[in-house]
């Protein structure tokens, strides 16, 4: 262990604390929180599935009831709702195809509904996608929609120039992304253009040394990494932030080992999880992306399974799903460089 680690004065990765934490989220049925987070369950599930998988568990959550919790999210449009009777919204459509291919059974679906329903989506003459039906428009959902399709092997159900066209206008003069044309650039936003752009292979519109040089920037002297300037950090940018990098091919632009030592200050050492700082309550979303992070900065201290930058699942699905071809399609330059 390095002398930065050690400086933490924590046991290192709390393996077994965080899957016991993951396993115990389904059982708290007697907590307020647990119904105010109902809207967005099936993205719950995935983040606790990414996690568990990440830190090689995969095994430890029911694969059989996770499936058909998820199919029973399918509505009749072919999107998938946040919880059993919810409106279909692409960010849970993503969550739930997610869950299906780590599990290996996306063929449970009707594929067709549900690339029909991200493709009605698509603005075809801005080339912008919304979330749903009522209509607001991200950056994040131009990510989705050509994540989603690509698991179906139908990005060209979409207007693909269209949605590249509309993450460049969302491309500010510091080489980051907002969540639309003359949105602030901000580390969430960057990983979704990103990631569209590398699915569309077309990262070559990328001012990659100034957009790199940004995201190093968002290092505190804490080690964590914040979002956009003058905020504070917080453990979900170990992946948003780290993502970007990996894509870009400049994850060494920081320092991963104090990261990590950010990232562990955060758990809870009595009943495991991460929270988005030291001191705070955790939560799967931030046990997930903080796993995800120390994945990504290569932390060694326990073999955590290589996640994809892309996609936010173990490369290893990613690779059985034929899906890592994104790395075949980078610029020449940068394969150069």
């Amino acid at each position: 262990m390095s002398e930065t680690l050690e400086d933490t004065k924590n046991d290192g990765l709390l393996v077994e604390k965080h899957v016991e934490y993951v396993k115990s989220l389904d059982k708290k049925h007697d907590e307020i929180e647990y119904w105010m987070t109902e809207h967005l369950r099936v993205s719950g599930v995935y983040w606790g599935a990414v996690a568990v998988h990440l830190l090689g568990r995969g095994d430890a959550l029911d694969r059989s009831g996770i499936v058909d919790y998820v199919l029973s999210c399918q509505n009749d449009d072919g999107g998938f709702g946040g919880h059993v009777g919810h409106d279909s919204h692409i960010l849970y459509t993503m969550s739930a195809v997610q869950l299906l291919v780590m599990y290996d059974a996306l063929d449970r679906v009707d594929a067709k509904k549900v690339v029909g329903y991200v493709a009605g989506l698509q603005d075809k003459v801005s080339g912008e996608v919304s979330g749903d039906s009522w209509g607001e428009k991200d950056t994040r959902f131009a990510y989705i929609s050509l994540a989603i399709l690509s698991f179906f092997d139908s990005v060209d159900a979409v207007d693909v120039g269209g949605v590249v066209g509309y993450v460049q206008r969302s491309m500010n003069y510091d080489g980051g992304f907002g969540s639309g044309p003359g949105g602030e650039s901000h580390a969430a936003q960057v990983f979704t253009c990103l990631a569209a752009l590398a699915i569309a292979g077309r990262l070559d519109i990328v001012d990659r040394d100034r957009l790199s040089g940004w995201l190093a920037e968002r290092q505190l002297k804490s080690g964590g990494l914040n979002g956009r300037p003058q905020k504070l950090e917080d453990v979900c940018y170990s992946w948003w932030v780290l993502s970007s990098l990996k894509i870009l091919d400049r994850v060494h632009w920081i320092d991963r080992s104090r990261l990590c030592s950010f990232i562990l200050s955060a758990q809870d050492t009595d009943a495991g999880g991460i929270a988005d700082r030291p001191g705070d309550v955790a939560d799967v979303y931030h046990t997930c992306f903080g796993i995800a992070g120390l994945s990504l900065a290569g932390y060694s201290d326990y073999p955590l399974v290589d996640v994809d930058p892309v996609y936010c699942m173990p490369v290893s699905v990613i690779e059985r799903a034929g899906l890592r071809k994104w790395i075949d399609r980078l610029p020449e330059s940068w394969k150069q460089a």
